[in-house]
């Protein structure tokens, strides 16, 4: 036991015994801990929930049922569940900006790709317009056309 009384026996006003289910979960220089816990879910239902788990998994109950009450505290409404669903609309931005930026990148590796294979096919078209002079037109209409 942690000498004094715990954190939920000083909230409740009593000797703290020296097997109190709470003292090992709600240390006395923590008191807002419990206090959170004793809002949301009462003192005596989160003694009873202590007690039914087996002693290994009573650490993460405290946690979890801290985190759950501390949570429905800021957020009467929602609670944890507004934290996940903004962490989950932050997940789907994400996939959305990845998407996105994927489909750059690929529009991009293709189009130096083409440019690097229009490059053989330039040089042939700049060497054959050097000659276009060498044809001559039969008629005069169409000649114009490209004068």
């Amino acid at each position: 036991m942690i000498s004094g009384r715990c954190a939920a026996c000083k909230n409740q006003r009593r000797k703290c015994p020296s097997d109190c289910i709470f003292s090992p979960y709600f240390p006395a220089n923590d008191p807002q801990r419990f206090a959170c816990v004793h809002k949301i879910y009462g003192g005596s239902n989160v003694g009873k929930m202590l007690q039914e788990i087996p002693p290994y998994l009573r650490q993460e109950a405290a946690d979890t049922l801290y985190l759950e009450a501390k949570c429905r505290i800021d957020d009467p409404i929602y609670g944890c569940v507004g934290i996940i669903s903004s962490l989950y609309e932050q997940i789907q931005n994400a996939e959305i900006e990845l998407a996105k930026i994927q489909t750059q990148i690929a529009f991009y590796k293709l189009q130096t790709q083409q440019q690097v294979e229009a490059e053989p096919n330039m040089e042939v078209l700049l060497s054959q317009s050097s000659n276009m002079g060498q044809f001559e037109w039969d008629n005069p209409t169409i000649a114009s056309w490209f004068n």
